[in-house]
C-alpha cells in the first residue's frame, strides 16, 4: 500500500479542521473537495481576485450530499492581519494556497503580486504560527530554479529568478526557514510544476497553456505557441498535486519537516508535443467531422521570463513524504479533455 492509500484510509478515522486559502481557485478547490470527501471539516478563505464562485459550487457538490455542512467560507483577503488571525483559529492544518499567480502579471503589476505573495504569505505565517497551528503547508514554485541550467531541477540548487513572481515565491521559502529556525514553526512548502486539471480557467490574460489550448481546440480557434514550440515543461495533474498537499501537512518524522519539495510527474513535454496530445485529446470528444474541432496552430516570440526547460527530480518527496505521483500527462489530459467539452468550449 502507497502512503496516500494508507493516509486514504486513515483521514476519516478522526475528523479535524483543515484552512485552505485560496479556496476558490484552481488548486484550492481541489483540495477543500477532497479533504470533504474524506470527512474532514473545512475553512476556506478566499477574496475572488482570481478564484471563481462557481469553483465553490461545483467542489461542494462533487464533495458529496451532506459535505456542506462541514464547510465554512470566510471571504477576506490575506493582506489583512486581522483576517488571517480570524482564519486560522481552531484550525489543526493550514494549506496555504493564496497568491497572485502568473509571470505575465507579476511583470506588469510587480507590487500587487509582492503584496499579495510575500506580506500575504507572511501574514499568514505568522498567523498560523501564534495559533500553534500543527502544520502549514506553502505553494511555492518551480519559477524558483530561474536560470539554473541544471536539468533535473533538484531542491539544493536554484538560480537568479527570472520575475518579480519568481522572487516573491524565493521570499516565501526563506521566511519559512527564518520562522523555523527562530520559532520552531514546522512549515513545508511545494514547489508545483505546471499544475494542470478540470476548473483550471482558460480564459482571461493570465490563463495557463493548456486550458487555453483546450478552449482553442475544442472551439476550432488559434492556438498560440511561444517561441519554436522546443520550450519543455514538467506537467503535473491536479490529483497529484492533491496527494502532496496532504501528504505533506501529515507527514510523521521531524526529517521531513521545513524542507521545500518538488511537486511534478518526473517527466517533460515540448509544447510541440503537447499541442498534439491536447488537438488529439480534443478531437476524440467531439463529434467525427466537427466544424469545431479545427484549430489552427501559431507561433510567436519568446514570453520575457520563462524558462526554456523545466524537468522536476522528486526523489526528494518520495523519500521523505512517501509521494508517488499516480496520473500521468495522457490521464489527466483525457480528464480534462471532457471536462472542459461538458462545460460548452464546443
Amino acid at each position: 500500500m502507497t502512503a496516500y492509500a494508507e493516509l486514504l484510509e486513515t483521514l476519516p478515522e478522526k475528523q479535524e479542521t483543515w484552512l485552505v486559502t485560496g479556496v476558490a481557485g484552481f488548486i484550492g478547490s481541489h483540495l477543500a473537495e477532497t479533504l470533504l470527501r474524506l470527512g474532514q471539516k473545512v475553512r476556506g478563505l478566499d477574496n475572488f481576485a482570481t478564484g471563481d464562485k462557481k469553483n465553490l459550487v461545483d467542489m461542494l457538490a462533487k464533495a458529496g450530499p451532506g459535505r456542506q455542512a462541514d464547510f465554512e467560507f470566510m471571504e477576506g483577503d490575506v493582506r489583512s492581519r486581522q483576517t488571517c488571525r480570524d482564519a486560522c483559529a481552531s484550525v489543526d492544518y493550514v494549506l496555504h494556497q493564496a497568491a497572485l499567480g502568473s509571470v505575465p502579471r507579476s511583470l506588469e503589476n510587480p507590487l500587487a503580486s509582492n503584496e499579495t505573495n510575500i506580506n500575504g504569505f507572511l501574514n499568514m505565517l505568522d498567523a498560523a504560527r501564534a495559533d500553534n497551528i500543527r502544520s502549514f503547508v506553502y505553494a511555492s514554485s518551480s519559477s524558483v530554479y530561474g536560470d539554473s541550467p541544471d536539468l533535473p531541477k533538484r531542491e539544493a540548487r536554484t538560480g537568479n529568478p527570472l520575475s518579480p513572481y519568481a522572487v516573491t515565491k524565493a521570499a516565501n521559502e526563506l521566511y519559512a526557514r527564518v520562522f523555523a529556525l527562530n520559532y520552531g514553526f514546522r512549515s513545508i512548502g511545494l514547489r508545483y510544476f505546471n499544475v494542470f486539471g478540470e476548473r483550471q480557467n482558460p480564459r482571461g490574460p493570465y490563463a495557463a497553456v493548456i486550458p487555453q489550448w483546450f478552449a482553442a481546440a475544442l472551439l476550432g480557434g488559434n492556438i498560440y505557441i511561444n517561441g519554436d514550440g522546443k520550450t519543455s515543461r514538467d506537467f503535473c495533474f491536479i490529483e497529484n498535486c492533491v496527494q502532496a498537499n496532504l501528504l505533506a501537512a501529515r507527514a510523521a518524522t521531524p526529517e521531513a519537516w521545513n524542507r521545500v519539495y518538488n511537486v511534478a510527474a518526473g517527466r517533460n513535454t515540448s509544447l510541440n508535443q503537447l499541442c498534439a496530445m491536447i488537438r488529439r485529446e480534443a478531437a476524440a470528444v467531439l463529434p467525427p467531422d466537427h466544424p469545431a474541432g479545427q484549430s489552427s496552430v501559431i507561433h510567436r516570440d519568446f514570453r520575457p521570463g520563462d524558462m526554456r526547460h523545466s524537468l522536476a527530480d522528486i526523489s526528494l518527496a518520495k523519500r521523505f513524504l512517501g509521494y508517488a505521483p499516480e496520473y500521468a500527462l495522457e490521464q489527466g489530459l483525457a480528464r480534462c479533455s471532457r471536462w472542459y467539452a461538458e462545460q460548452g468550449n464546443r
